[in-house]
């Protein structure tokens, strides 16, 4: 079986930095992360031997007894960067910097008095950090949602790691349904995520199947594997290679690998090196 890898796979710059910041830190035990530092659970299995408290995404609101809280690379709203600095906490941060221009984004058109309207998933940690700071805001995760608003103004931004072709989609359904109001769009849409995805779009013509590696919960892997079917590319979403089964591969010659911006090199290569045991033959 070829195994084909994608141009473009694997960690981003903000991951690598944020795991560069948490190589660094003497005292882990002194530090909670607030949060999962990326949505990959090798990654944070890795952090919890070094001896890393966790606070859970769904619980950051309790308080930790440690002194000092990073902020993940997901990054935090500044109302809540506010509380943990009133609390007394020292801060560590290890945010995106497009993750931060999602943020001034979302505050340059509060203050210009739009009501905003994020392009991304509800309940996601980065979407909640900008939208705690907006006083009239939406999340919309598919044109399905949009409606005609009541307001004369809107602001669209997007999650860092929104598929360009959702952005399009979710635009011109703003543009449709509200004809009369005034609309500012700022893409803040990452590049690492759009050469993922474009690389991942090559790719989908030179393969019979995909192989996508990367956390359950992390939305731009998550991205990968839909892009993948709505091409009628069966794709197999994996964590690790120890998550492969051989039988999904029968009558496949040439299989694609790609993997999320938080996706650790290593592990990119043992699902690689798996695939290859699985039907041996020349890799591309």
């Amino acid at each position: 079986m070829r195994v084909i890898r994608s141009e473009v796979l694997g960690l981003c710059f903000g991951v690598r930095d944020a795991l560069a910041i948490m190589n660094g830190v003497e005292r882990p035990a002194e530090v909670t992360v607030h949060g999962e530092l990326v949505h990959n659970p090798i990654v944070l299995h890795q952090l919890e031997r070094r001896g890393f408290k966790n606070s859970g995404e769904a619980s950051r609101q309790v308080l930790t007894e440690t002194p000092v809280v990073l902020i993940t690379a997901h990054g935090v709203s500044d109302a809540e960067r506010g509380r943990l600095e009133r609390a007394g906490k020292t801060l560590i941060d290890t945010t995106c910097p497009l993750v931060e221009r999602a943020h001034r984004a979302a505050i340059t058109l509060r203050d210009a008095g739009y009501h905003v309207l994020i392009i991304g998933r509800k309940g996601h940690v980065e979407v909640r950090g900008i939208a705690e700071d907006l006083p009239s805001v939406d999340v919309i995760e598919s044109a399905d949602d949009v409606i005609a608003y009541p307001h004369t103004r809107l602001g669209i931004l997007c999650q860092t790691t929104a598929p360009e072709r959702l952005v399009r989609d979710v635009r011109r359904a703003i543009e449709e349904r509200n004809p009369g109001a005034e609309i500012r769009f700022m893409d803040t849409v990452c590049l690492p995520t759009k050469d993922h995805q474009r690389a991942l779009e090559r790719l989908i013509e030179k393969v019979e199947a995909m192989v996508v590696v990367g956390g359950r919960n992390s939305n731009n892997t998550k991205e990968l594997v839909a892009l993948c079917r709505e091409r009628d590319i069966p794709a197999f979403h994996v964590q690790d290679a120890s998550e492969l089964e051989p039988k999904w591969f029968d009558g496949y010659e040439t299989v694609g690998l790609t993997a999320g911006t938080s996706t650790l090199d290593a592990t990119i290569n043992d699902v690689e090196r798996a695939l290859v045991r699985i039907k041996p033959e020349v890799m591309a």
